[in-house]
């Protein structure tokens, strides 16, 4: 077991004069205190590189301004924009926080990280982040970047896999944050942390000789920088079989459903889905028969914990298929601004 580790007072000075000199300051929705914008960026910087994150910031802030602009907004129109971001439930949580935002708290974020966290798909180091740029709350954060720096630099070897270990990392943290000048002080501090993870202190190959703090960083004293952090428990990988229809009229148009609330591609416009290929058939007008059916390769598309193997079947139909989900023929011009999964996206663009 680590003990836990205080900081010295150098350290949070340290990183905030690093950050003003070296940090970076060209990102969109830096250098600013506007909690929408910080927001939005903290929700699509979850699980996603900066360099992909960039133009979506952008499409969406063209078409919500504001957040009651994302509030008024239809379901899809968000799920459209969203679409080839990945994880989905972040689209469908960060249109119903809009809503709460202007119902619950009159169209004004709330500033505690503690009222932030009862939003919708906001929790602790989200609504920390928003509250330390924005609010300059003396609150910790604790993404992935972070997590990697502090553990190094306390050369904090408990398995974070373990909630009470993860927990006292937070209270290490916690410790380690500024005293003085708050309100300049935090928003760079977070920045520094976020900023030092993201250029320097890599997940390989650290940069130890620029960083920072580099002469306090007890595993760069121990000579295994990428020893840390230490996460053992590993998710089990699964696999699924779908089988897809793939339909389309005469017009060239394409039968699409949209997808239940809960489950794969929850609430996105899909080609219709089957566990099976008789349960694909079973929907086709008069089972199938007579009809001419193109078998498309089989492919594959991996999620965070599991690869999904697609079996496509192709078609030409008169009238719709009696598929248990709602749906229509959709023209190319209209689908093409769809939130559609990515794999489905390919398909229609490459099939048809």
């Amino acid at each position: 077991m680590s003990k836990v580790v205080k900081a010295p007072a150098s350290f949070s000075q340290t990183m905030v004069a690093w950050q003003k000199r070296h940090g970076r300051h060209h990102l969109p929705w830096q250098n600013t205190q506007d909690p929408y914008r910080v927001w939005l960026s903290e929700i699509m910087l979850q699980q996603t590189q900066v360099s992909t994150v960039l133009a979506y910031y952008a499409k969406f802030l063209e078409h919500f301004p504001a957040v009651a602009d994302l509030a008024a907004a239809p379901q899809d129109q968000v799920m459209g924009l969203w679409s080839g971001l990945g994880y989905y439930s972040r689209a469908r949580n960060l249109h119903q926080c809009a809503k709460d935002v202007m119902t619950r708290f009159g169209g004004a974020f709330p500033q505690t990280a503690q009222d932030l966290m009862t939003l919708p798909g906001i929790g602790r180091s989200t609504a920390a982040a928003v509250a330390s740029f924005c609010f300059s709350e003396r609150v910790a954060i604790m993404d992935g970047n972070v997590k990697r720096v502090l553990t190094r630099v306390w050369a904090y070897e408990a398995d974070l896999s373990v909630s009470k270990n993860e927990k006292t990392l937070w209270q290490m943290a916690e410790e380690a944050l500024p005293t003085q000048q708050l309100k300049t002080a935090m928003p760079r501090y977070s920045q520094a942390l976020m900023d030092l993870g993201a250029t320097i202190c890599l997940p390989r190959k650290p940069k130890c000789d620029v960083c920072p703090v580099s002469g306090e960083c007890q595993a760069r004293a121990l000579g295994e920088p990428e020893k840390f952090p230490v996460k053992t428990r590993k998710l089990k990988r699964t696999s699924e079989v779908l089988w897809l229809l793939l339909a389309h009229n005469q017009q060239g148009e394409v039968w699409l459903e949209k997808r239940p609330a809960q489950g794969i591609w929850a609430s996105l416009y899909s080609v219709p889905v089957f566990a099976s290929e008789e349960a694909l058939k079973e929907v086709l007008p008069g089972h199938g028969v007579r009809l001419k059916v193109q078998a498309l390769p089989t492919f594959k598309h991996v999620l965070t914990h599991k690869d999904l193997h697609c079996h496509v079947l192709k078609l030409e139909l008169k009238r719709a298929p009696s598929t248990p989900h709602s749906g229509g023929w959709w023209a190319e011009r209209d689908w093409s601004v769809l939130g559609l999964p990515t794999p489905v996206r390919h398909l229609l663009s490459n099939s048809l």
